[in-house]
């Protein structure tokens, strides 16, 4: 290829990359019924995919298809505090006597609004916390979304089962996305889908208990979890387990 075309192959690339959202052609479009825009977005969708197929930990196994297996009967239920104490329940009958229903809240700072939550933690083998939300793709919705940005979400559990680890890497590209979407539609990101807010949903450096909890025992020689460095950064925030 002569060097002249190489450089305008090297310009086509570059229009293309900078393109929010590039044409498709004919036969693309003949291919798939509802194709992917060929954007950053297109990252996004694949990374989230692949942190959400990440499930080779035994534990994590087991216990979402534990979870899964009660909140099949409760698909259309509101998802109040007495369905996350009936799962609660449910989960101990089963064996899992270290979940229980945490309430985290924080304070405003740093420009993130206060703020209160509710979901399901569990301790694994090494003191892990594994993290059970029944709601978890509305966590994540916004008005005026682009069609992407729906993908992503839509590739959401709506029951989540995973590490904390997990969850922090779901919300940085979610909320990457998020802001991205925004910005296409002329708008800003608020303050309750940043990332520091939504991280304090479910993450934080102290952690109260009224006893210690025995472990859930992980079968096999890998071991689940993976705590996240960036809870010592939510010092003002605390969970509540009971």
């Amino acid at each position: 290829m002569g060097s002249l075309e190489e450089e305008r192959l090297v310009q086509m690339i570059d229009d293309f990359m900078e393109s929010p959202e590039p044409p498709t052609s004919p036969s693309s479009s003949s291919s798939s019924s509802n194709p992917l825009p060929l954007t950053s977005n297109t990252h996004y969708f694949f990374t989230l995919k692949e942190i959400l197929g990440n499930s080779g930990r035994t534990a994590e196994i087991e216990v979402s298809e534990a979870v899964m297996k009660h909140m099949r009967r409760k698909t259309d239920a509101p998802k109040t505090t007495r369905l996350k104490k009936w799962l609660v329940m449910k989960l101990k009958m089963d064996g899992y006597h270290s979940c229980d229903l945490c309430h985290t809240s924080w304070v405003t700072s740093m420009g993130c609004p206060p703020g209160d939550y509710e979901y399901i933690e569990m301790k694994v083998e090494g003191g892990k916390r594994m993290i059970i939300d029944i709601d978890f793709k509305a966590q994540f919705e916004v008005a005026r979304a682009t069609e992407s940005y729906k993908q992503l979400t839509q590739a959401l559990p709506s029951v989540f089962v995973g590490s904390e680890e997990k969850v922090v890497q779901i919300i940085s590209i979610l909320c990457s996305a998020a802001k991205q979407s925004l910005k296409e539609s002329g708008l800003h990101i608020p303050p309750w889908r940043t990332s520091t807010y939504m991280q304090r949903k479910w993450v934080a450096a102290s952690q109260q208990r009224p006893k210690a909890a025995p472990l859930v025992k992980a079968i096999g020689k890998r071991v689940w979890g993976g705590g996240s460095a960036l809870s010592t950064q939510f010092s003002n925030m605390s969970i509540n387990c009971c």
